[in-house]
């Protein structure tokens, strides 16, 4: 008869350094794997159930360590970190690839005229809006008028943004307007991701010590913690660039199929590894904080010199 597997493997971190970029990609390989996104309810609450009862001292019977790291992978992949609550599918970072994909095809294919690119750049900044609050930081509710609000801004700015780039674009060479999806991606996560959490920029998101205990928020983090996943983002957008090059070749060789095969294949590495530019679990040091919040902590937790939050993706 196997042993009871031991209660002191920490699930409540990653399995691999997160120190290091290799151990970051390796654990966004798993997250951003899209065939999490094919995994029924019932698989969901299972690793659900495994992984709360793991933490709360109670081991499945006859489970191992792989099944609990397996476990783990599944719940991280469809719930989120700060309210536990199961993600919309379409928001969750394993739905990227097949999303991106798709979307990403559509606007390299159908850009040359105005309606085209207003509503490939609506239907792509509606997706991002969703992906932008389904992995927000923090736990704080927002309203629905909130919610529709940024909805609004970030869209209309990130589509505002697509029609000026075009128009520039109609005045250069061919090979330079093919970059004008890339271009106008990236402007718009810009906009797109400040707008989506712009909750976060105005009341912070929540900071805490070493042990995990919550001493307060902070706007100063939630700054640092945007920019951060928005280069990301940019980086994750880079492939539709060197694909945007690659379909301006292959048009002449009927050699189409090939560029989407580059751009999901580009994709597949892209998004995993860009999430793993930054660890998702960043710190500052009280110093950086607001100088409210940091009088807080010096009567809280004085012997506190650096405070750690969730960037959110």
């Amino acid at each position: 008869m196997s042993e009871e597997l031991s209660l002191n493997i920490n699930i409540k971190e990653p399995r691999w350094d997160q120190g290091t970029f290799m151990g970051r990609a390796k654990h966004f390989f798993m997250v951003t794997d899209p065939r999490n996104v094919l995994l029924s309810s019932e698989k969901l609450e299972e690793a659900r159930v495994i992984v709360e009862n793991y933490r709360a001292g109670t081991v499945t019977p006859g489970l191992t360590e792989d099944e609990l790291w397996r476990a783990k992978y599944t719940y991280d992949s469809a719930f989120h970190p700060d309210t536990g609550e199961k993600m919309f599918v379409i928001g969750r970072m394993s739905a990227q690839v097949p999303m991106n994909m798709s979307i990403t095809g559509c606007m390299l294919t159908f850009y040359r005229t105005t309606p085209a690119v207003v509503f490939w750049q609506w239907v792509n900044q509606s997706f991002n809006a969703i992906v932008n609050y389904t992995n927000r930081s923090g736990d704080a509710p927002i309203t629905m008028n909130q919610l529709g609000a940024a909805y609004v801004s970030a869209t209309t700015g990130a589509v505002v943004t697509a029609l000026g780039l075009k128009s520039l674009a109609m005045r250069l060479p061919p090979i330079v307007s093919r970059f004008v999806p890339f271009a106008a991606v990236a402007a718009a996560n810009c906009i797109n991701i400040p707008f989506m959490r712009q909750r976060e920029l105005k009341y912070g998101i929540p900071v805490m010590d070493e042990n995990g205990n919550r001493l307060g928020e902070s706007a100063n983090a939630a700054k640092q913690a945007i920019i951060q996943v928005v280069v990301s983002r940019i980086g994750m957008a880079v492939p539709a660039m060197g694909n945007s090059t690659l379909y301006l070749i292959n048009e002449c060789c009927n050699l189409k199929k090939k560029s989407f095969s580059v751009l999901l294949s580009s994709l597949v590495f892209a998004t995993p590894l860009c999430c793993a530019l930054f660890p998702q679990k960043r710190y500052i040091h009280v110093s950086g904080l607001e100088a409210d919040l940091q009088e807080r902590i010096r009567q809280l937790s004085p012997e506190t010199t650096t405070v750690y939050f969730n960037k959110g993706l």
